[in-house]
């Protein structure tokens, strides 16, 4: 899947078949501010060194044969923040779009994004658009970016879309399923997690992906997110590696670390 542009390297992972690497990952990029701080220097600063970890990570997945990263870029919450800092983010989101789609193309690398496009500006959805466009082809990883994303605010959008369904007579109440709220979310189409990294240290889900990652193995670290290399990218792939993911019912021989679950699946 992955196209190397230069040499390639040994894979660093080479011990952990592919049945027990998670395919799709999912991130809380958390500790940008705190980073900033503990730098003592303005939290702009820690925003521009998040991205380039963003860079490291996506290139790395890529390179790893990951088939979908998702990245928590922007919560529908993170509005309540200064103006001149949601300003600034959003020059660094348009720089991003820009300088990234080299790194893209090069690298096989679809883009995705999910989230609601309210409040975003024009000329920053113009850029998403672009990119979007641009790495439509490519057939080798999916970078998913979850921009002015909230997982409640996506399911209410889910419900109102089910809704009119009913309210025109081609959905009976009856009729709705899992499967169905599935293709009725922003995430319609793609995997569900199989692994949730989060940094900083917290132990909170912060209205991200609620429906998708309903049995995701949660890895956390103590590391802010612009200290996070792809040796803890391989840390937490070999401590998923590690686990028995049972989806409530019990370890038979030979049943695969990445069986999806069912809908009758519990805990």
């Amino acid at each position: 899947m992955f196209m190397p542009t230069t040499t390639p390297q040994p894979d660093p992972l080479a011990d952990i078949p592919a049945d027990r690497r998670p395919s799709h990952i999912a991130m809380i990029m958390d500790g940008n501010g705190r980073w900033a701080q503990q730098q003592e220097q303005p939290r702009i600063v820690g925003h521009q060194n998040g991205a380039t970890t963003v860079r490291r990570i996506t290139e790395e997945a890529a390179r790893l044969n990951i088939d979908q990263l998702t990245l928590y870029c922007l919560s529908s919450e993170n509005w309540k923040r200064p103006a001149d800092e949601l300003d600034f983010l959003m020059q660094l989101l348009t720089q991003y779009l820009i300088t990234e789609r080299e790194t893209l193309m090069e690298n096989n690398i679809q883009l995705k994004i999910i989230g609601r496009r309210e409040r975003i500006p024009v000329e920053v959805q113009a850029e998403m658009d672009r990119t979007l466009e641009m790495t439509a082809a490519n057939t080798g990883s999916t970078l998913c970016l979850a921009i002015n994303y909230g997982a409640r605010g996506e399911i209410v959008d889910a419900f109102r879309k089910i809704g009119q369904q009913i309210e025109s007579g081609s959905l009976k109440p009856s009729e709705i399923t899992e499967d169905l709220i599935s293709q009725n979310l922003y995430t319609a189409g793609m995997s569900d997690p199989d692994l949730l990294i989060r940094t900083a240290g917290e132990r909170r889900i912060s209205n991200y992906l609620l429906w998708q990652i309903s049995y995701a193995e949660i890895w956390v670290t103590e590391k802010f997110w612009p200290d996070f290399s792809s040796e803890d990218l391989h840390e937490a792939i070999r401590n998923y590696s590690r686990r028995t993911r049972r989806f409530g019912g019990l370890v038979h021989a030979g049943r695969s670390n990445t069986h999806k679950a069912q809908p009758n699946d519990r805990d």
